[in-house]
């Protein structure tokens, strides 16, 4: 008995003996229709001189008593921040208070208890002053930092991003002109800007003299540095006109 196939099978089962693809079976090109592009990166950095001074400070006392050393470091410490209040150019706040036992072979179990302070401000003449007068009372000097202030990083951050992105806009010319295009225009553009680093801390080393309390030190002298802001810019540029 004759076998009868059907039409559109007997032509691709021909297409297939032949090693082809019918056309109906080819998947579609994701990048057949995608315009060429490349990506262009760039960025703007400025170098600032310091605007904010940090200062952090600490009361410490070891006694037998853990009790004992507790209210001396509190007294002292609610002094301190009660002084400070005072003086507006000056922002403070409490970074830490730790109780910890000392241990030492063949003598008496002692107990150290330390509270901590941050110190800010804009106008270093002041800190500095507020600094070495409250190492004159038995603060210890942890270490000194300097930054920049929020309002002077954002400043910096605004006109560096129109740096950036007209840089970004030249390089995406030189691209188009380099890789034999007539024309270009802007894709997917993004606009990142660097956090910079935290205040750093200078180490200080501070040592409690045996009454506990160290005589007026010289005035606190530091040179404030600079700190670099960066925005850069990446993106596609979509290439056309081709020559």
């Amino acid at each position: 008995m004759k076998m009868i196939r059907p039409i559109a099978f007997a032509a691709a089962l021909a297409a297939s003996a032949a090693g082809l693809t019918p056309a109906f079976a080819q998947p579609a090109d994701p990048s057949a229709a995608r315009p060429p592009g490349v990506t262009v990166n760039a960025s703007a950095t400025a170098t600032l001189a310091n605007d904010r001074m940090y200062a952090w400070l600490r009361a410490e006392k070891e006694d037998a008593n853990a009790a004992t050393a507790a209210a001396d470091v509190n007294a002292r410490m609610a002094r301190v921040l009660a002084e400070l209040k005072k003086q507006p150019a000056i922002n403070v706040a409490s970074t830490g208070y730790s109780t910890d036992p000392i241990v030492d072979k063949d003598k008496p179990k002692r107990w150290r208890v330390s509270q901590s302070v941050r110190l800010d401000s804009g106008d270093f003449a002041v800190l500095a002053e507020a600094v070495g007068r409250l190492q004159g009372e038995g603060l210890l000097l942890g270490g000194l930092g300097y930054g920049l202030s929020d309002a002077a990083r954002k400043r910096a951050e605004e006109t560096l991003s129109r740096d950036a992105i007209k840089a970004w806009q030249q390089r995406a010319q030189v691209a188009a002109e380099a890789l034999g295009f007539g024309a270009w225009r802007v894709g997917s553009v993004h606009v990142q800007t660097n956090d910079g680093p935290r205040p750093y801390m200078m180490a200080m080393r501070s040592e409690m003299k045996t009454m506990g309390v160290a005589s007026a030190p010289a005035p606190v002298a530091a040179d404030a540095g600079t700190t670099d802001v960066t925005v850069g810019v990446s993106g596609d540029a979509v290439l056309s006109s081709p020559r």
